[in-house]
């Protein structure tokens, strides 16, 4: 598929199939898994043996298409809107997901397409991948970098810009690499200061580090080149000096010159979590495998907005204007600065104002959480100075929904989910239970890493027992994350009735035990639902992805646009991009 190749029309064909598909099977999605023995979950949806489901979901793999059973929807009876047949909702989830829709591309035809669009390459020409060093983070966030580097760096050269804002920069990763790697100003805006700090000082440690990186790789490259060198020649053949640090006297004016421009802001947005990220590190030899341990750094959990008094959004203002004025911006030799600012972010925010020195840009935001992915959207519609934008959302159960009855308020009035007309007109809403199915990993479960089901478990009978024995089981307090720490079932109720503040006493360990034996017999059934989850989960992300793609299609000022997979699904289950280009006048015509 070439970038931009999807017509609108078609586009809204797709989403209609998915939307049709998802109105009939959503209700197995928004189910709860709290209440899935109150509310007898199972009886309620499912017409087949819990038994009969996980059969046919081991054995989806290898089964071809099978003729559905009458008076049936996606195997739902038409009649009671029950699940009668696992098969044909199997097929079906597999037809509507976005491999299934054939909707998008893959990094290397985009690449490829970038590559002709800023004439680095001709038609038919092999493309080499970007030398890349090695690692400085885990294996997922490695495999995130350099992937999601590769996309900004074609960007910002079919555009022909130097600078580059990451919205949602956390602690510095892409910023860094981005900068190091290929040479471009970046502006980092994070909500955490934590973050912007431990970026900073990161930066610091790896521009000392890359002079001498360079070197040796530039010699490693003369070696292969010239194997029979006697060492009297020492020009080098091959020059990469656009990734040269120039080197300088003055240490404390390299140090201040870093190669990136980290913005430290409190960004519109829900409360961001950070997500699940696998935490073995890659081996390998390369600049960041040089690097000291105190460089790599655990996440922090970041503050929201609505936690900063305005005395204090004023004072991380004024604290970070006049940091950016005692490093010197004017009087800096290296364009690449580091300068972290403190300020409240909108998709209506001047940046300008905010950064004083930007130009043309490219917009990248990698895993942002909930509204924030939206926002980068609707930022780079607003702002001309933006001509290209690639965003990787996650997070979907924090999204705002506009059309969801039991919603909250959206930020600002504006709500994360439809952003297109398209889907506005039909008042489309997924549910936050079903956004937060979506989040599920169908890749890594189908590769056998398993649900936490006995977590799931303990907290659906937990439910029972609030329901028999106290009146505040749909209390706003959460039981959180008590599981990891219990020792048994009874421990973990005692636990959580603790974090409840609900008072135990009078309830003996023989009856709380009681319950445990009542319901394991019924365990496949809430496996069995589960599975049903995660097989839907590829749709309900295609659905929201397709609506932000459809957002950007209806833009007059977004001449190409595209949904890519950037990443391997195993190591980065949320691995799709939104990538758009703004030429307007500018560059290449639409």
């Amino acid at each position: 598929m070439a970038f931009n190749s999807l017509p609108i029309d078609a586009l809204k064909m797709k989403m209609d199939e998915a939307v049709r598909f998802l109105s009939i099977s959503l209700s197995i999605a928004n189910a709860h898994t709290v209440d899935f023995y109150t509310r007898d979950v199972w009886s309620t949806f499912i017409s087949v043996s819990p038994d009969e489901v996980l059969s046919a979901i081991n054995s989806s793999v290898r089964a071809g298409a099978a003729e559905g059973k009458k008076n049936t929807t996606f195997g739902f009876c038409n009649t009671t809107k029950k699940l009668v047949d696992v098969s044909a909702i199997l097929m079906a989830a597999k037809e509507h997901s976005l491999s299934g829709l054939e909707v998008c591309m893959q990094l290397e035809e985009l690449m490829h397409d970038l590559k002709l669009m800023s004439g680095d390459i001709v038609a038919g020409e092999r493309m080499d991948r970007c030398v890349v060093p090695g690692e400085f983070m885990n294996c997922k966030k490695s495999h995130e970098v350099r992937a999601m580097s590769e996309v900004v760096n074609g960007l910002a050269k079919c555009c022909k810009v130097k600078q580059v804002i990451d919205v949602g920069s956390g602690k510095g990763y892409l910023c860094t690499f981005l900068s190091v790697q290929f040479n471009l100003q970046v502006f980092g805006i994070d909500s955490s200061s934590t973050n912007t700090h431990g970026a900073q000082e990161r930066n610091r440690k790896l521009k000392k580090f890359s002079k001498a990186y360079k070197k040796h790789s530039r010699a490693m490259r003369n070696q292969e080149a010239e194997p029979s060198n006697d060492g009297n020649d020492r020009t080098e053949k091959h020059s990469i000096s656009d990734q040269e640090v120039r080197p300088t006297n003055d240490s404390t004016q390299a140090e201040s010159c870093a190669s990136q421009v980290q913005v430290t802001t409190d960004v519109s947005s829900k409360k961001a979590i950070e997500c699940i990220a696998d935490t073995n590190d890659c081996d390998g030899d390369g600049f960041f495998n040089m690097l000291s341990p105190d460089i790599i750094e655990d996440n922090s959990p970041r503050v929201h907005p609505s936690q900063l008094s305005e005395e204090e959004k004023e004072r991380r203002k004024r604290e970070n204007l006049e940091r950016k004025t005692r490093e010197g911006l004017s009087n800096c030799s290296d364009d690449s600065l580091f300068s972290p600012l403190t300020s409240y972010v909108t998709a209506e925010t001047e940046l300008k104002t905010l950064i004083t020195e930007l130009e043309d840009a490219v917009l990248v935001g990698l895993h942002t959480c909930g509204d924030l992915a939206p926002s980068t959207l609707r930022m780079f519609r607003a702002k001309q100075e933006l001509r290209a934008v690639c965003s990787v959302g996650c997070c979907y159960h924090l999204l705002s929904e506009e059309f969801d009855p039991d919603r909250q308020e959206c930020t600002d009035g504006v709500c994360g989910f439809p952003m297109s007309q398209f889907l506005k007109d039909q008042a489309c809403f997924c549910g936050r239970n079903a956004r937060m199915s979506a989040c599920l990993a169908l890749e890594r479960v189908s590769a056998g890493g398993g649900l936490p089901m006995e977590s799931l478990f303990f907290r659906a009978v937990l439910h029972v027992i609030l329901r028999d024995h106290y009146d505040s089981f749909k209390s706003e307090k959460r039981v959180g994350n008590v599981y990891s720490k219990a020792t048994s079932f009874v421990d973990y109720v005692r636990r959580a009735l603790k974090k409840l503040d609900l008072d135990d006493s009078e309830l003996p360990d023989d009856v709380i035990q009681n319950y445990h034996e009542r319901y394991s017999h019924r365990m496949n059934e809430m496996v069995a639902f589960n599975m049903l989850k995660v097989t839907l989960a590829p749709c309900i992300e295609g659905l929201i992805l397709l609506d932000r793609l459809c957002y950007l299609k209806e833009q007059e000022n977004v001449s190409h646009s595209a949904l890519v997979q950037l990443f391997d699904p195993l190591q980065s289950p949320r691995c799709y991009a939104i990538v758009g280009i703004n030429f307007d006048g500018k560059g290449l015509s639409k």
